[in-house]
């Protein structure tokens, strides 16, 4: 479940999205295409075919399990919607170098992985 602490708000369309201190949606029901933009804008990049592809795999997951994945179960994820090149760790690594679960959860509009630090 997302947080229910708003630290501040992420204007998106003419709307105020509110975001944790960690920079996770409040309400999982705000996310949007729009939204992840902003929020990849606000850190200075611009999400490309391949962040949308593991966004996509990543959302997908979350309604099947109803959880975020973690690293190692991003990776199989990953690996088996688009093919073993882009579920390596380093191509995740590339695309989310801070950390690949908790960038690509944030940006999809998830909650933080349970175990990610």
């Amino acid at each position: 479940m997302a947080s229910t602490e708003i630290d501040r708000y992420l204007t998106v369309v003419e709307r105020d999205v509110a975001l944790d201190p960690e920079g996770y949606l409040v309400n999982l029901a705000d996310w949007s295409p729009e939204v992840a933009q902003a929020m990849a804008r606000e850190e200075g990049r611009e999400l490309t075919d391949e962040h949308w592809e593991v966004i996509t795999v990543i959302r997908d997951f979350y309604a099947r399990y109803e959880t975020s994945p973690a690293m190692r179960p991003l990776v199989k994820a990953v690996a088996q919607a688009l093919g073993a090149e882009k579920g390596r760790s380093l191509h995740l690594m590339k695309l989310f170098p801070d950390s690949p679960a908790k960038e690509a959860a944030r940006l999809a509009g998830l909650p933080k992985p349970a175990n990610c630090l």
